[in-house]
């Protein structure tokens, strides 16, 4: 697959069989239902435990057999009979919120304060667990010759998220591929976008406390200028940081936070500094922490200042390999035809679902949310951030396509 975007229209084979899988009305607005249920009542990071009470009741109302992650939150559930070695296909979605306020004015409002599915997390707990009910329909009918497992998996907004504590638990073990989406606001619903290759980006915490003799402003001679230090930090180290590494690595150091000082005439004792760190690629990402001690070391010590370095290992960038990628094109493509799927770029977001394409190939696809025609643009991570619900139609589809596709069945 040398290009995503097909040219013109495809034709249909003669007497190709039509690809089984469509999501039927009734379930397709009890999933809206679950959808919002969640949405009205997000739990953060390893604390997902209602969430996760409403999967399993659902999953075992379909006669299937939910197991709970030794977290004690998140589930796995395998559909098609037993799990090989290294056949089955998993479908991932993450079931946290975030700890922001819902600021939309909708009757599915959240109704915890501070708390609000602000990533699309409800929307992609959703599509798995209907595709999830589809192809155990389809399963039932023997139509579904290789198994599939859902992960439900919990903490991903929390660094270095979820994920590993997953794989920990075996959500991998006899799986071969694993695909996911994640919601994209910028994308029309109805269409995905996709990327091989990497497609999101690495992304880590930093925390500085910079520390020495403080003393009264007319005399910074025989002070540790702490506020000048974390000035000049704050410029220089991303710029050291940029002539260390390669350029085409994407190195960005940014802060959000610096904190030092009470008084006007007062040079403080400490100084603190906080912020992120991304990297478009793996070489990059592994570099990243000894550059960043090395530079922060380098530009204390000229300030005759002490630093105390919290770097907080994030995630690596999602790299979406090629067979993987070109599945989720098929199934789009079966699904809704060639001009239902359009090429991304590479966001500088982070995703721990880079995790477990450490241990098994897989790829993640931009699911559209955005309402055709629709001016305003409701961002991630933002309060009022809301999804046109006929992504979750998309998704289950989606899925429930690659899940055919993938077993050589159509």
């Amino acid at each position: 697959m040398n290009q995503l975007l097909s040219p013109e229209p495809e034709a249909e084979s003669p007497g190709e069989p039509a690809l089984p899988g469509a999501l039927p009305d009734a379930l397709r607005t009890e999933l809206i239902a679950f959808r919002r249920d969640l949405h009205m009542h997000p739990e953060l990071g390893n604390q997902e435990f209602r969430t996760t009470a409403a999967i399993k009741a659902r999953l075992e109302r379909a006669g299937l057999r939910p197991r709970a992650l030794e977290m004690g939150t998140g589930l796995v559930c395998d559909i098609g009979g037993p799990v090989g070695a290294g056949d089955a296909l998993g479908l991932r979605a993450d079931i946290d919120a975030l700890p922001i306020p819902d600021t939309k004015t909708v009757p599915y409002r959240s109704t915890v304060a501070d708390r609000a599915h602000a990533c699309g997390h409800d929307v992609h707990t959703a599509v798995v667990l209907g595709a999830g009910l589809v192809l155990a329909e389809l399963a039932a009918k023997g139509l579904l010759p290789r198994p599939v497992r859902l992960i439900f998996q919990p903490a991903e907004e929390v660094l270095p998220g979820g994920a590993p504590d997953a794989i920990d638990s075996g959500v991998l073990e006899g799986v071969g591929r694993i695909i996911g989406v994640h919601c994209d606001p910028r994308v029309d619903v109805g269409r995905i976008g996709l990327r091989q290759g990497p497609i999101t980006s690495a992304c880590d915490r930093l925390e500085v406390a910079l520390t020495g003799a403080g003393g009264h402003t007319a005399r910074p001679h025989l002070t540790t200028d702490l506020v000048a230090a974390a000035a000049h930090l704050a410029t220089e180290v991303p710029v050291l940081l940029s002539r260390r590494v390669d350029a085409r690595s994407g190195i960005s150091l940014t802060w959000g936070r610096i904190a030092s000082g009470h008084a006007c005439n007062v040079i403080p004792q400490r100084a603190e500094l906080s912020g992120t760190l991304r990297c478009l690629d793996l070489p990059g990402w592994r570099a990243a922490p000894d550059l960043v001690h090395a530079a922060i070391d380098e530009i204390a010590a000229l300030h005759r200042a002490k630093s105390e370095i919290n770097y907080v290992r994030g995630v690596p960038p999602v790299v979406n390999e090629p067979g993987a990628t070109e599945l989720l094109h098929d199934a789009m493509v079966a699904r809704r035809g060639p001009y239902a799927v359009e090429n991304t770029e590479q966001s500088l977001g982070g995703e721990d679902f880079s995790w477990y394409l450490e241990h098994v190939p897989g790829a993640m696809a931009r699911l559209g949310v955005r309402t055709p025609g629709e001016r305003s643009l409701r961002d991630l991570h933002q309060g009022d951030f809301d999804a046109d619900e006929t992504a979750i139609t998309v998704g289950v589809e989606l899925f429930t396509a690659a899940a055919l596709l993938d077993a050589g069945r159509w």
